[in-house]
């Protein structure tokens, strides 16, 4: 979705107009509000902010799986180590 010169908004502005506003993103518009002629926050509805974090949620579980993906050809190929010799690396390793 593209950002418009409509959807920004200075905050003088929308703290004078913060019920109209409130109105236009309920009603599916999304506003940048700006300070200093700088984006500083977004003003988003609810269902439209859950949708977002779903997102972000399932794109976590997708890296996830991606990761155990290239631990189980990891394991396939060999390319294994004992994990207390490999913590104590790590411990000896810090250590110096």
């Amino acid at each position: 979705m593209e950002i418009s010169a409509s959807d920004a908004v200075p905050l003088s502005q929308a703290l004078a107009n913060l019920s109209e506003l409130a109105e236009q993103v309920k009603a599916g518009a999304e506003k940048i509000i700006t300070k200093d002629g700088e984006s500083y926050v977004a003003l988003i509805g609810v269902s439209r902010l859950d949708y977002y974090r779903q997102l972000e949620l399932e794109r976590i579980h997708l890296l996830l799986i991606n990761e155990a993906g290239k631990g189980m050809d990891d394991i396939s190929a060999g390319r294994v180590q004992d994990a207390r010799e490999a913590i104590q690396r790590l411990k000896t390793h810090r250590k110096t």
